[in-house]
């Protein structure tokens, strides 16, 4: 629209419409040091699971397979319920705090986020095993489906914790430990997990089993890392009652509208599973949920770098300093799009062999489905941090304003498409929504 806000526009460029082209700053230098730190570490990490994604595809028959991405698919769900959009308020208060030396503000925030997300994520856990019958309905409610399910809804607390765990590990710039854990030690239980789980000829419920325990093992771990963090940095030393803080107003005051953000996420990843799982049978959600991880390998640069944008550029708001985050900005922008740019043109152009040649001929319909996911995230992800940077202006109404209104797209196109072409639909539902909200966000 042309009387669209200026704050929903990118960060303004220099003249003639290039980024800035004055040397890197040292705080951009470290963005992208560490960054690129975390994008190999993700292509460690994304190697190895799509090794367990192939392994379980091939393994499992299409109707267990289509129960168990039904399952994780309802994981999500719980995930994002337990996380309240909390995770994005620590990436952007917890490094104003640590910048202006408010010590006790920032343990408090750590301990009110940790026991929110444990108390929402057990509640998640026992709404889902109350009605389990009802939430299992959609791939049959036969004792594996709902055993399934039951087994792997612990994940929703458990990755919760996870997803803030990293958040504080990119506050305090710990890119080698988010490395170690997140792309290291975290595939590789798994990939233990489900090699145990071939190598003993087991079933699906046992590999539901296996990803709980290597998820409930990294985060511990994890938990450790942070404490011994931490105290290293000298932080701990202000734990203690008269000094802890609990700055409720302002992290829920933040958090809660973003949960619009996290309900378009659940929308995209979730809800037309679930439809598929109505209106079709769990080889439907097979057929769709197959490619996904191969399509988000476009997103893969972007999710490297998101980490530790939104902390380094609150930093830099805390200080005024608006040029600094132009100049992050437009560097991460023009590396995420030319680095993504291979990974695109793999799983666009020869979308249908790459399916087969990975997962077999009975998943040869999901070449297509592929193709379309691979093209919505690739352009959501080619045009910068438009959200995040929002995020860290305050600028909270106008992406709850832009999520609830691709969310209300996506349902309406999932209940339209997904009836008449099945996975196919949801696919087409999917990618249109992701390039219907980037052409919003950047409209001029």
């Amino acid at each position: 629209m042309a009387g669209a806000s200026p704050a929903l526009r990118p960060p303004p460029v220099a003249a003639g419409g290039a980024p800035p082209d004055s040397g890197l700053s040292r705080e951009s230098r470290k963005h992208i040091r560490g960054s690129s730190l975390l994008f190999a570490g993700r292509l460690l990490s994304t190697g190895v699971n799509f090794a367990i994604q192939v392994i379980v595809v091939r393994y499992l028959s299409k109707a267990d397979f289509g129960v168990f991405a039904y399952a994780l698919a309802i994981v999500t769900t719980g995930q994002s319920i337990a996380v309240l959009g909390l995770d994005r308020a620590i990436s952007r208060f917890l490094p104003q705090y640590d910048e202006r030396g408010e010590y006790g503000r920032l343990l408090g925030t750590l301990l009110m986020v940790t026991g929110t997300i444990v108390c929402l994520g057990l509640a998640f856990v026992l709404f889902v095993a109350s009605f389990r019958g009802l939430v299992a309905g959609g791939v049959g409610t036969g004792d594996n489906a709902v055993a399934v399910l039951l087994i792997l809804i612990l994940l929703s607390p458990i990755q919760a914790l996870d997803e803030m765990l990293m958040g504080a590990f990119a506050v305090f710039s710990k890119a080698r430990a988010i490395f170690f854990r997140k792309h290291v030690l975290g595939p590789l239980l798994r990939l233990a997990g489900v090699t145990a789980v071939v190598l003993t000829s087991s079933d699906v419920r046992a590999l539901a089993a296996a990803n709980v325990i290597a998820a409930g093992v990294g985060v511990a771990i994890y938990g450790a890392m942070l404490v011994a963090t931490l105290r290293r940095d000298g932080i701990l030393r202000h734990l203690s009652r008269r000094r802890i803080e609990l700055p409720v107003r302002e992290i829920f005051g933040f958090a809660l509208p973003l949960l619009a953000v996290d309900a378009l996420f659940t929308v995209q990843n979730t809800a037309n599973v679930i439809m598929l799982a109505q209106f079709g049978s769990a080889t439907d959600v097979a057929d769709y949920r197959v490619v996904q991880p191969a399509a988000r390998l476009n997103v893969l640069v972007m999710t490297s770098f998101a980490l530790l944008f939104t902390p380094l550029a609150a930093r830099l708001f805390a200080r005024g300093d608006r040029e600094g985050v132009n100049e992050l900005y437009w560097r991460t922008a023009i590396w995420i799009a030319v680095c993504s740019f291979p990974v695109f043109a793999a799983t666009f152009a020869v979308a249908s062999p790459l399916t087969v040649g990975m997962f077999g001929a009975r998943y040869g319909g999901s070449g297509t489905i592929l193709a379309l996911l691979s093209l919505g995230y690739y352009v959501n992800a080619a045009l910068g941090f438009n959200g995040l940077t929002l995020r860290v202006y305050g600028l909270v109404r106008y992406i709850v304003v832009i999520s609830v209104a691709a969310a209300v797209v996506n349902v309406t196109l999932n209940l339209i498409l997904i009836p008449r072409y099945g996975a196919l639909g949801a696919g087409i539902a999917t990618a249109a929504t992701a390039l219907m909200t980037t052409m919003y966000r950047t409209r001029p």
